[in-house]
């Protein structure tokens, strides 16, 4: 996955659950400001703050390894 789209995947999902940014952002324990970026895929964070938002929202990050040639 892009950067783009995790903040596609996680903005999407905020959505459905009906929760908002400052709400997501506080319940995470991240800054609203990251946040944002996150969700515009004009951040790159940690796996550490994508998990405290995966956890807040059910979801479920993976790791996909590829064979490159």
């Amino acid at each position: 996955m892009t950067i783009q789209e995790i903040g596609s995947a996680i903005k999407e999902r905020r959505q459905v659950l009906g929760i908002i940014q400052p709400d997501l952002a506080e319940m995470a324990q991240v800054s609203i400001n990251t946040l944002y970026k996150i969700e515009r895929g004009e951040a790159n964070p940690s796996v550490k703050v994508l998990n405290k938002l995966a956890e807040v929202l059910g979801m479920e990050l993976s790791l996909s390894i590829k064979k490159l040639g």
